[in-house]
């Protein structure tokens, strides 16, 4: 059983995106004085863009038993265990820790794609977790 609320791994979805969505700058727009209004320069992530640190300390500030559950979907969602192997994975993502748990997850391409999956083969619909955040 996961030992995290969904609404949480929603949370941790929506920023996820987010922060993958944000590309590196061409150059380093605020040190140079260029400031780009364009509509693409909102994906391009300046050091000033708050969205990586906030999906960071939030992904810190749960406890251990919710880190683990959510490296545990992560890993659910990419295959690397089934959902009848939840605990395993769980239990696995306890006693395998090598990093904090936001470096770790941060650094996986497709985080969010991850999670997702992983709760739909837990049987959870992610749009309608998605949906009551709203």
């Amino acid at each position: 059983m996961l030992e995290i609320s969904t609404e949480k791994v929603a949370r941790v979805i929506i920023r996820a995106r987010e922060y993958d969505a944000k590309t590196g700058s061409w150059e380093d727009a605020l040190a140079s004085g260029f400031r780009d209004d364009s509509s693409d320069a909102i994906l391009e992530n300046f050091s000033t863009d708050s969205i990586g640190s906030e999906l960071a300390q939030f992904i810190a500030d749960l406890n251990d038993d919710e880190q683990a559950s959510l490296v545990a979907l992560t890993w659910l969602g990419r295959g690397s265990f089934s959902a009848d192997e939840l605990d395993e994975a769980i239990s696995t993502a306890k006693t395998e820790k090598t990093s904090k748990t936001q470096d770790y997850l941060m650094g996986i391409p497709l985080l969010a794609d991850y999670l997702e999956e992983g709760l739909e083969k837990l049987g959870y619909s992610v749009d309608q977790i998605e949906q009551d955040l709203s």
